[in-house]
């Protein structure tokens, strides 16, 4: 369900009440009963029922119903909507738990996250820059990283929440080559066919040849050198002003970008509220809404379901191939 002080419960409704989402997989909430009624006033839908379960075999899956299972962990009367708080960071981070543990004990195929907020979090006492750093520790997965899907672009993150000038010293050969290799395992077991990949530069114009920075040089060619003698169709790096341009016109199936906005700026340009956040190279599915907790609108209708959706439509498409 996402932070419940935000536009979780909100887009949670609208996309359950979907035709979209109805016909491609069965889903349960794993949030809070009261909070989840409160999104459905939000969302101005009528003729809902919540069903309230503490087991996944109690779910029901019926028509104009929405299975909720139900952790009950807010107080209700307490919930300042659209505002940080430790008790809702403790909430969100509870679902994730929840979910997580289901997954890996095989009660359910796959988890869709709605977002949470990073402040909340820290606030309950929870040292994690986001999901995805949740789900590797609780997973004990050491090799994994950040994919984006939309229809027209997709994207892996070299590094995923750091300040700026921490990037380069968090770029290392050994780390990039294995994340290439996640890209192209990934995609070869989606598609069928070896992927084209493309490596962009950390510098503009990609260093030229050091001359506005060494790091392509030192780290990212040796890593892209590397991942050819392992016979992976990939190119880098690339000038960063050009090779988004390049993938969305067909040059490339993904594009590794080494840090968040240079990847996620053209990513939102090209496929705002319709692109999704998958972690690859943990032992369960995941994907998750593009966007944040929207606290500036929490509480008044104005949410898009469009991006949870979509992470929802994901995930039932990849749990399919598994």
């Amino acid at each position: 369900m996402g932070d419940p002080a935000g536009i979780g419960p909100e887009i949670c409704a609208k996309a359950l009440n979907s035709q979209e989402v109805q016909s491609v997989a069965r889903c349960v909430v794993i949030g809070d009963s009261g909070v989840m009624r409160q999104g459905l006033q939000t969302a101005k839908i009528k003729g809902i029922e919540l069903h309230s379960i503490a087991a996944i075999n109690a779910a029901q899956f019926k028509p104009k119903t929405i299975d909720i299972f139900d952790l009950n962990n807010v107080d209700l009367p307490r919930l300042k909507l659209g505002q940080v708080s430790k008790m809702a960071g403790k909430a969100a981070f509870e679902y994730i738990d929840k979910a997580i543990d289901l997954a890996l004990d095989r009660q359910i195929d796959a988890i869709t996250t709605g977002p949470i907020n990073k402040e909340s979090i820290r606030k309950a006492g929870f040292r994690f820059d986001g999901h995805t750093e949740i789900l590797a520790a609780r997973t004990k997965t050491k090799k994994y990283a950040m994919m984006f899907v939309s229809e027209k672009l997709w994207l892996m993150l070299a590094t995923t929440h750091l300040p700026l000038n921490a990037v380069s010293r968090h770029l290392k050969k050994k780390k990039l080559v294995a994340q290439i290799k996640m890209a192209h395992d990934f995609l070869l077991a989606d598609r069928g066919k070896k992927p084209r990949i493309g490596v962009a530069g950390l510098n503009p114009h990609a260093g030229e040849n050091g001359i506005f920075g060494k790091e392509e040089l030192k780290i990212i060619k040796p890593a892209v050198e590397e991942a050819k003698k392992m016979g992976i169709d990939v190119e880098g790096p690339l000038s960063p002003d050009a090779i988004f341009y390049l993938a969305n016109s067909g040059k490339y199936d993904i594009v590794i970008a080494m840090y968040h906005d240079q990847g996620l700026i053209p990513l939102k340009l090209l496929s705002f509220n319709h692109s999704v956040n998958v972690t690859v190279g943990l032992p369960i599915i995941r994907t998750s809404v593009d966007h944040g907790t929207g606290f500036n609108i929490a509480g008044k209708g104005w949410a898009s379901p469009d991006s949870l959706i979509a992470a929802i439509k994901v995930a039932a498409h990849f749990a399919r191939r598994k």
